[in-house]
């Protein structure tokens, strides 16, 4: 309605302009013959109105909400129970029959194996046991061959130095302890047992102490073992000739 008004005046000109034009045509106006008459215009504007329809607003669509349907909880179909199997007493009384006897042997490889390391394990001990005490016997017996050799020096040397009272008779004995320093020097002679003659006893401690110095091993642990702290079995018969 309001393009209309806008564009009435415009409208009824132009009306009136062709009203004119048709009327000066049927009167034997002769536009030719009166150009001359007429003022020539420098320029004519025009304007070119087109009428549009004014657009209507454009309406925003509304979103459109999901209806969620209402979930049915869904039912799980109930299932029977099911029947367990009937067991055949005869067929469960064998398996557990067999399962039992699997179980005894099973433990009696284990008691036969445990009792098998333990007699490895005894006879390896054995084994090594023997070997230990062997080996000592042998190393026992070679100190006690290099222990007696000198024992014979002692002997001998002891012989030369003893000087028989006359008092003495054979059969007579006196054992006599003796120690000795590393360096077979005599540090202490003791009768122990006595002959029941004390000039025999005295000439045999005499004896012992004139030798001063005995020849013993050089190693350490044989000159411990047998000549630290020692016997000496004093016998007439044994020193004379």
């Amino acid at each position: 309605m309001f393009a209309v008004r806008q564009y009435s005046l415009p409208l009824m000109l132009a009306v009136l302009l062709h009203v004119a034009a048709g009327w000066a045509l049927s009167s034997g106006w002769n536009p030719q013959r009166e150009v001359s008459n007429f003022i020539k215009p420098k320029a004519v504007l025009a304007t070119l109105i087109v009428l549009e329809a004014k657009a209507k607003p454009a309406v925003k669509p509304q979103p459109v909400q999901k209806v969620t349907p209402p979930q049915i909880p869904q039912t799980k179909p109930q299932t029977k129970p099911q029947e367990k199997p009937k067991v055949d007493p005869d067929i469960a009384l064998k398996k557990k029959q067999r399962e039992e006897r699997e179980a005894a042997e099973r433990e009696r490889q284990e008691q036969a194996r445990q009792r098998q390391e333990r007699l490895n394990a005894l006879s390896q001990s054995s084994l090594d046991r023997a070997i230990e005490e062997e080996s000592d016997a042998l190393q026992a017996g070679s100190e006690d061959q290099v222990a007696q050799s000198y024992r014979l020096g002692m002997y001998e040397l002891v012989r030369q130095n003893w000087s028989r009272p006359p008092s003495a008779r054979n059969g007579m004995s006196a054992k006599l302890q003796v120690e000795l320093i590393p360096t077979g020097e005599v540090a202490a002679v003791n009768i122990v047992e006595s002959s029941g003659n004390a000039a025999f006893d005295r000439s045999a401690e005499q004896a012992v102490r004139k030798a001063r110095r005995f020849e013993v091993p050089q190693e350490n642990a044989i000159f411990e073992r047998y000549f630290r702290s020692f016997y000496f079995l004093f016998q007439p018969e044994d020193l004379l000739r």
